[in-house]
C-alpha cells in the first residue's frame, strides 16, 4: 500500500469532515450576537426565541468541530513528521497563537454563553456571546495565516532543510493571506445564511406559523443576497493573486495545457492528462484571459510550463467548477427569494423546497474551494519549499489504511447523526407553541430577566 497516497487521503478525509463545523460556528456566533443585541435593545421575545433555537445548533456544531480538530493535530506527528521537522519553527508558534488567543477565549466564554442567561447580568451574557464569536474568528485568522503561508511562503530562510523565521509580519501577512481570509469568512457567512434559511424554510413548510422562523428566514436571505455577489468579487481578486503566485494552480483550474494568448474559458470538459487536452470542451473564446488578465488577448501560462511540478488537473478542474457553480446558484436563489420577501409576498411552497434543498449548499462550495486550494498546491506541501513526498511518514501503509477506514466509518455516523439532529430540533420547534425562558427550579421573581416583557407568548 502506498503510504503517501493513503496519508493524503486520510488527511483529506479528516480536514473535509472537520472544516464543515468551523465553517458554521465562525459566522453563526456573530448571528447569535446579532439576535441577542436585538433582544437587548427591543425586549421583543422573537429575537430571544431565534437565539435560543440557534444557540443549540451552535453548541452541537462547536462540539463536533473541537473533537474532529484534535485528530488533525495528531496527524502532524503520525502521518507527516517531515512537516514539523522542516517548518515547525513557523507552524508551531502560529498554532500556539491560535490556542492562546482564540481557543482559550472560546472555551472560557462558551459556558457563560450557553448557561449564563439567568445567572449573569444581561450585558455580561451579551459580552460572552461577542467574545465567543470573536474567538472563532481569531481561530480562523491564525489557521488561515498558516495555510496561506504554505501557499505563498514569505519572511523566512532555509538552513540545512529547516525554515527559520526572519520577519513575522511578513509571515502573518503573506501575499495570499488577505484574500484567503476574506474569501473564507464570506464562505462561512454564506454557509450559515443558507443553513439558517433552509432550516427555517423547513419549519415553515411543516406549518410553523410562529414569527421566529419567518424572522430568521428573512435575516438569512437578505444577508445572503448582499454577501453572495460580494463573494464573487472577492473570489476574482483571490484568483488574480493566485495567478501571480501560483500560476500552475490557475492553469489546472482553467484547463490551460499550453501557454497561450486569448485563452478560452472552458465551461465544461474532460481533462485528459495523456493527450493534454480537454475532451468534449465547451468554451467561450478569450474569456479566461479577460477574467484573469483583464485583457482578452492576455497571456496565461499553460501546464506545459510546469512539467513535473503541477497539480493533478482533473480534481482541481472539476472542484473549481463545483465551487463557482454553487456560488452562482446561491446568488440566484438568494435574489429570487429576497425579491419575493421584499415585495411583501410569502414564499411559495416551491421556493421553500428550493431553500430546503440548499440547506447544506455552503458545505459543498466550501469543500470544493478547499480542494482547489489544497490539491492545487501539489506536489508541494509548502509551495516551492517542501514537497509532500518528503514529509510523509515511514510507517507501514497498512496501519494508515486501518485508521483511515476507522475514521471514515466514524465520520459517516457522526455526519448522519448531526444532520438528523438539526432537523429533529426543527421538527420539535414546530410543535412547541410556547415556552418559558425561566430555567427549571427558579421562580419568575428570581429570574434576572423577569422585569422584561413576558417571553411566553406564542410566536
Amino acid at each position: 500500500m502506498d503510504v503517501l497516497l493513503l496519508s493524503r487521503i486520510q488527511f483529506a478525509a479528516n480536514i473535509s469532515f472537520h472544516i464543515l463545523f468551523p465553517t458554521i460556528t465562525i459566522a453563526l456566533g456573530w448571528l447569535l450576537f446579532y439576535f441577542k443585541v436585538r433582544f437587548d435593545l427591543s425586549k421583543h421575545p422573537v429575537w430571544m426565541r431565534a437565539y435560543r433555537f440557534w444557540v443549540k445548533v451552535f453548541a452541537l456544531t462547536f462540539a463536533l468541530g473541537v473533537v474532529s480538530g484534535i485528530t488533525m493535530s495528531f496527524q502532524f506527528g503520525t502521518n507527516w513528521p517531515g512537516f514539523m521537522e522542516s517548518i515547525g519553527n513557523i507552524a508551531g508558534p502560529l498554532l500556539a497563537y491560535e490556542i492562546l488567543t482564540a481557543f482559550f477565549l472560546e472555551a472560557t466564554m462558551l459556558g457563560i454563553m450557553l448557561f449564563g442567561f439567568n445567572r449573569v447580568p444581561p450585558w455580561a451574557h451579551t459580552l460572552a456571546i461577542f467574545l465567543v464569536a470573536f474567538g472563532t474568528t481569531m481561530s480562523a485568522f491564525w489557521i488561515l495565516v498558516l495555510n496561506s503561508w504554505m501557499q505563498t511562503p514569505a519572511g523566512f530562510e532555509m538552513r540545512d532543510g529547516i525554515a527559520y523565521a526572519t520577519d513575522w509580519l511578513a509571515i502573518v501577512f503573506n501575499p495570499s493571506f488577505p484574500y484567503r481570509l476574506s474569501h473564507t469568512l464570506l464562505s462561512s457567512a454564506l454557509t450559515v445564511c443558507f443553513l439558517v434559511a433552509g432550516i427555517s424554510a423547513y419549519r415553515i413548510y411543516r406549518g410553523d406559523n410562529k414569527k421566529a422562523p419567518n424572522l430568521t428566514l428573512k435575516t438569512a436571505l437578505f444577508t445572503a443576497a448582499i454577501l453572495a455577489p460580494s463573494q464573487a468579487y472577492v473570489g476574482d481578486l483571490h484568483g488574480l493573486n493566485t495567478l501571480e503566485h501560483q500560476p500552475a494552480k490557475i492553469a489546472a483550474m482553467e484547463g490551460v495545457w499550453q501557454t497561450e494568448k486569448g485563452a478560452p474559458l472552458v465551461l465544461f470538459g474532460l481533462p485528459d492528462q495523456t493527450t493534454q487536452t480537454n475532451k468534449y470542451a465547451i468554451e467561450i473564446p478569450n474569456l479566461a484571459s479577460l477574467i484573469l488578465t483583464h485583457d482578452p488577448q492576455g497571456e496565461i501560462k499553460g501546464l506545459n510550463e510546469f512539467t513535473g511540478v503541477h497539480p493533478p488537473v482533473a480534481p482541481v478542474f472539476f472542484s473549481f467548477r463545483v465551487m463557482v457553480g454553487m456560488g452562482f446558484l446561491m446568488i440566484t436563489v438568494a435574489w429570487w427569494t429576497s425579491l419575493s420577501l421584499a415585495r411583501g409576498q410569502s414564499l411559495s411552497r416551491f421556493q421553500l423546497r428550493v431553500l430546503m434543498a440548499m440547506t447544506f449548499s455552503g458545505w459543498l462550495a466550501t469543500l470544493a474551494g478547499w480542494y482547489v486550494t489544497e490539491i492545487g498546491r501539489q506536489p508541494y506541501l509548502v509551495h516551492g519549499v517542501l514537497k509532500t513526498a518528503d514529509a510523509v511518514t515511514t510507517i507501514a501503509g497498512e496501519n494508515v489504511a486501518l485508521t483511515l477506514a476507522a475514521y471514515l466509518c466514524i465520520y459517516v455516523v457522526l455526519l448522519v447523526a448531526y444532520i438528523k439532529t438539526l432537523f429533529g430540533l426543527a421538527r420539535k420547534a414546530v410543535d412547541v407553541e410556547e415556552y418559558d425562558l425561566t430555567p427549571p427550579g427558579i421562580s419568575a421573581s428570581q429570574n434576572r430577566h423577569s422585569q422584561r416583557k413576558p417571553l411566553g407568548e406564542t410566536l
